[in-house]
């Protein structure tokens, strides 16, 4: 368990609530993630993980509370300024989100260009990212060539490119194989062990025994702390 005297929270959430209408997809969500945790947000479909994690880059407003990303309160982030904010996070999809239409290597190294990069520096980085996650091999393939694990390693080396302090991984194992998903977990620890904070949302319970770490658990919109596994 993580003593929140050792460790800064990266993350924090006040009293956070998000509704669609009449329906309230969290309540009351109040939750420290700390500086390189590795945390599980787990729960049934519909519990309200994904939302929770598309309010922490901003993909969807709060609708009561308030949360500080790396001392930031979200709430008085002016619009420009969310781009800036979302380079802190390195964000990985169950669906992958790959351009089809890209190459692997264009893929990733769009996060670098929208950032301004010099082309040199994209291509050593990119290069170096591949090779992290086991894709320099197929940097010029396009995503339909690959497999559902290999494109999720893209998927990784794009989330990561950008040196994040934070990485948010959506149901990441979801649609792969047992073998392809200790491959993506592990790939995830690595960059953890490098200095990065995880999240990930998962329903899968036995990938949380066999990974480890703090778990905290959302039903029907609702928080529960369960005791480091």
């Amino acid at each position: 368990m993580i003593d929140s005297e050792d460790k800064s929270a990266i993350i924090r959430l006040f009293h956070v609530y998000r509704n669609y209408g009449v329906k309230h997809a969290l309540i009351d969500i109040t939750l420290d993630i700390f500086n390189n945790e590795f945390l599980f947000i787990s729960g049934p479909s519909g519990a309200g993980k994904t939302t929770l994690l598309k309010l922490l880059y901003l993909a969807e407003p709060v609708s009561d509370g308030q949360i500080l990303v790396d001392g930031l309160n979200l709430s008085r982030i002016p619009r420009k300024n969310i781009p800036f904010l979302r380079r802190k996070f390195g964000i990985v999809f169950q669906d992958y989100k790959l351009i089809l239409t890209k190459t692997v290597y264009e893929n990733v190294a769009l996060v670098l260009e929208a950032a301004g990069e010099k082309r040199r520096l994209i291509h050593k980085k990119v290069k170096s990212v591949l090779r992290t996650v086991g894709m320099e091999q197929r940097l010029n393939s396009l995503p339909p060539s690959l497999s559902g694990g290999e494109q999720q390693r893209v998927a990784i080396a794009r989330a990561v490119i950008g040196d994040p302090n934070i990485i948010l991984a959506d149901e990441p194992t979801g649609s792969l194989d047992v073998d392809a998903a200790d491959l993506v977990m592990d790939l995830l620890k690595k960059f953890h062990t490098r200095g990065a904070t995880v999240v990930i949302a998962t329903h899968d319970k036995a990938l949380i025994h066999k990974t480890g770490g703090r778990v905290v658990h959302l039903n029907e919109g609702r928080l529960q702390v369960t005791p480091e596994i």
